[in-house]
């Protein structure tokens, strides 16, 4: 089973080894990192860079898509290299999802078209207008063979439920307990429903500040 995990300039990291680190674990699965171009890609803090091994052109049709997010969304929104690839992929993908941001850009390629997905929640307007419901109270959302994450964390809940479509609850059990995910906080806080509003000030003034 192909997996692809299409990554760019500006991308969130955790967005693409969250779920990186879920399906590669997934029996007889292989992840490929692409883009248009081989080579390394530069995260949004350009402090790491993941390397893209293969491009658009030499895996079409993977039978599992993972869109990441991140600043570099954006200008990916009217490129047509990576819309038209996301297109045909997901008319063949058993399964399309995205992390963060990542649904912009399916969005932007018509997938979600009146269905619910969601996103980062800076990002739930920007979703609306490109033909998607926006859902903001639930970190993964499934509708049919799509399936998106909230943001950048939710990655990992995301590649889990997927790993269980697929494999079975006990294999994604099993994933889940190699890696040892069990989240507890030091903070409550980690939604806008939770945050105190200063916080929720301060990330977006220096988000903001990085777009």
């Amino acid at each position: 089973m192909n997996i692809a995990i299409p990554i760019f300039d500006r991308l969130t990291a955790l967005d693409a080894v969250g779920p990186y680190e879920v399906l590669s674990r997934l029996p007889g699965a292989t992840v490929h990192f692409i883009a248009e171009s081989t080579g390394p890609k530069r995260t949004e803090t350009k402090m790491l860079a993941l390397i893209a091994d293969r491009t658009f052109d030499e895996l079409r049709e993977p039978e599992v898509i993972v869109v990441p997010g991140g600043y570099g969304t954006r200008a990916l929104m009217e490129d047509e290299t990576m819309l038209g690839w996301l297109r045909h992929a997901h008319a063949h993908a058993a399964w399309t999802t995205s992390v963060c941001t990542g649904s912009l850009l399916l969005a932007a390629a018509g997938i979600l078209d009146g269905k619910e997905a969601t996103s980062h929640w800076r990002a739930l307007d920007t979703l609306s207008k490109h033909g998607a419901i926006p859902v903001g109270d639930r970190r993964v959302v499934k509708q049919g063979t799509i399936m998106t994450a909230a943001g950048v964390s939710a990655g990992i809940d995301m590649a889990l439920t997927l790993a269980a479509h697929i494999a079975g609850e006990e294999i994604a059990q099993a994933i889940q307990l190699g890696i040892e995910y069990d989240p507890q906080p030091p903070f409550v806080g980690g939604s806008t429903q939770t945050a105190p509003p200063e916080i929720v000030e301060l990330v977006t003034r220096n988000a903001a500040a990085l777009a």
